[in-house]
């Protein structure tokens, strides 16, 4: 597991339930304040939301390879492996070696699977993985481009919302009218 992900992933979910009681808890004392600045965090939330699914959409094939590979640059021996294995696949783009080193772990057992023998030839092995990682990476930028749009809207529609409520009398306050007493008034 990647912890600074899973870490970022529980940071900005702590952030968004300090965010929802704010607005809970200033639609529930009618505080005209609190509600304004929860619609002010909704919708620079909105912001970036719709920004980062824009780009995710907006990636194109060859901007995916060369992330992809910058990925595989970073990561050390086992993802490597571990991407190896659960894909089929050996190397990135080539097994042929750049500038002499090899940059992907020993590709003898991902080759039997692939061969579906114990044996390996020269002539069977595994495809690069960047082939076989191709439609998985665009299916996930896809997904969380749409995702990502999909929740932006439920933002902007919350802020519209809050805005909306933030607009309504309080209930429980009762105004006082001395010269055209109304029901609310106490004598």
């Amino acid at each position: 597991p990647n912890l600074p992900i899973v870490g970022g992933i529980l940071a900005c979910g702590v952030f968004l339930i300090l965010v929802s009681l704010l607005g809970l808890a200033g639609a529930v004392k009618h505080h005209q304040v609190m509600l304004f600045f929860y619609m002010v965090i909704l919708f620079l939330l909105f912001l970036v939301q719709f920004s980062v699914a824009c780009a995710c959409l907006a990636v194109n094939s060859e901007q995916q390879e060369m992330l992809a590979q910058q990925g595989w640059n970073k990561v050390d021996q086992d993802v490597k492996s571990q991407v190896q294995e659960r894909f089929q696949c050996c190397a990135f783009r080539s097994r042929l070696p750049v500038n002499g080193t090899v940059d992907y772990p020993s590709c003898d057992v991902v080759d039997k699977i692939c061969c579906g023998s114990d044996v390996v030839t020269p002539a069977c092995s595994c495809e690069p993985c960047m082939a076989k990682l191709k439609e998985t990476i665009d299916y996930a930028f896809k997904l969380c481009g749409g995702i990502g749009l999909f929740f932006s809207f439920t933002e902007l529609f919350a802020v519209w919302l809050a805005r909306r409520y933030r607009n309504q009398p309080d209930p429980n306050y009762k105004e006082p009218h001395a010269i055209f007493p109304r029901k609310n008034y106490l004598y």
